[in-house]
């Protein structure tokens, strides 16, 4: 007995030791796992160089090495980008830096009267901190992702002192939320008793509900400007078929995507009887203040004539940003619309709460386990903040890395029925050309490392979408 009792000591001391290095093991084990797969995808862009013959009839060769040179420099970006993550997040954890981040929040706390009973105040100081410090050390890599790589390639819309000023907005709406939502967590969980699990699920579930309905309408439109779509032939094609599928569509906004970058998106939202839709301008042709900047830069007007364009007004032609025209916009719309018929929006929240309640009750069965505050350096106290700090971050990150990847497999799967879904509203032949529009104009590269592609891709690979949508169209 002796023996066994010595060895179970031995065991309980080292546990923290334990949990520290499985922790550090685990997250190292990711990086390097992430830094293979973008090796194998890395040797894609370098060897391909040449447009493969199954590409010939969808892309040139100049958009083609346009697409491989801006992701080899993306690629380049994220190596590095995410070294330096990795290798910060080691050092924090190896120097302290979230126990030290806590005193100094104590500290604060101190000089404005508030003892260590005020244990939420100081978790919000906390907060603050933690956000400051993360966007601090992120705006020398966001400066260059912007105004070098997405500037080389000519996403980029925006100015430096727009980029700033947004920035700073970004920061304080996002305290704004954090903080009271933060606040009102810890308190359900400090008073709600043995089932305090079950309230703080039903709390996150009303925020998220809550944030989902008035993002578009109050968040949204602090950072760009909404306006709804014109009346005209498109907006009525599209409540036509929004009715056809009884999708009750109340609104059609546009916004202004094209004042920050060049990509284009769209998306609804909306809950019940109350949906509406979102179009970026960089998607409409019609409507795309760069299209517009592009003719004013080559000093024509819009022609039907089609003579007397000099070669430089053609060139400057086939180099803009194209967007969509009506037809493929609404097979955009189709597919989009498609996620909502079949459910998927439904289905995703759904997986979303039950993992959300899993994590809230496993995060009650260990937040009393002294071992893992101690093995983060908290040796006489267990903030209720830190627990879900340690818990959800670093405790769950094997379950979250594998929920991620069934959560791709599970996208690309929805992706699929999306599309067919447009086929069958007639839609296939306009579908497949804004598939092969929207890759041009965003510079995606057509081919991919199969294991990248499988970790990685929420959306199907681009040959594979048109190949399903092409032999639709043959049938």
């Amino acid at each position: 007995m002796g023996m066994w009792a010595s060895l179970d000591a031995m065991w309980d001391m080292s546990a923290e030791k334990r949990i520290f290095g499985a922790v550090l093991l685990f997250s190292w084990t990711v990086y390097l796992w992430e830094t293979f797969l973008s090796r194998r995808q890395r040797r894609i862009y370098k060897t391909t160089t040449h447009v493969p013959l199954e590409l010939g009839q969808i892309m040139d060769s100049e958009t083609f090495e346009k697409s491989r040179l801006y992701q080899l420099d993306k690629s380049t970006f994220s190596f590095w980008s995410g070294l330096y993550s990795e290798i910060e997040g080691t050092l924090i954890l190896l120097f302290g830096g979230i126990p030290y981040l806590w005193r100094l929040s104590g500290r604060f706390c101190g000089h404005a009267g508030f003892g260590p009973e005020y244990e939420i105040t100081q978790s919000l100081v906390f907060l603050l901190l933690a956000t400051l410090f993360s966007a601090l050390t992120g705006l020398p890599w966001s400066l260059y992702n912007t105004f070098v790589i997405e500037e080389k390639h000519g996403f980029n819309q925006q100015t430096l002192g727009f980029f700033i000023k947004d920035a700073i907005k970004k920061f304080i709406v996002t305290q704004c939320i954090l903080l009271p939502v933060s606040s009102l967590l810890l308190y359900i969980i400090k008073i709600g008793g043995d089932y305090f699990f079950i309230y703080a699920w039903l709390f996150t579930l009303v925020v998220s509900l809550v944030l989902v309905t008035i993002y578009a309408d109050y968040i949204a439109p602090l950072f760009d400007k909404f306006t709804p779509l014109p009346e005209g032939k498109l907006k009525q094609e599209i409540e036509v078929m929004a009715k056809s599928i009884d999708f009750p569509l109340t609104k059609v906004y546009v916004v202004e995507g094209s004042k920050r970058s060049s990509h284009s998106n769209a998306y609804f939202y909306g809950f019940f009887k109350n949906k509406r839709i979102v179009l970026f301008d960089t998607l409409l042709e019609e409507y795309s203040v760069l299209n517009k900047d592009k003719q004013e830069e080559s000093g024509m007007e819009p022609r039907n004539d089609g003579e007397g364009d000099s070669e430089e007004i053609k060139a400057k032609v086939k180099n803009k940003k194209q967007g969509c025209k009506n037809e493929e916009v609404l097979a955009v719309l189709g597919h989009e619309l498609g996620h909502w018929k079949l459910g998927h929006t439904v289905k995703n929240i759904i997986i979303s709460q039950m993992n959300s309640f899993l994590c809230f009750f496993l995060f009650a069965v260990l937040i009393g386990r002294k071992e893992l505050f101690v093995a983060f350096g908290f040796y006489d106290s267990q903030p209720t903040l830190i627990g879900l700090l340690i818990i959800f971050q670093f405790i769950f990150s094997p379950y979250n890395e594998v929920l991620s990847f069934c959560l791709t497999v599970l996208s690309r799967r929805f992706e699929f029925q999306a599309d067919a879904f447009a086929k069958k509203l007639g839609k296939a032949k306009d579908l497949y050309s804004a598939l092969i529009k929207l890759n041009k104009d965003n510079l995606g590269f057509p081919v991919s490392d199969w294991l990248f592609s499988m970790w990685h891709y929420s959306h199907p690979p681009l040959l594979e979408r048109l190949q399903a949508l092409k032999n639709s169209k043959q049938d």
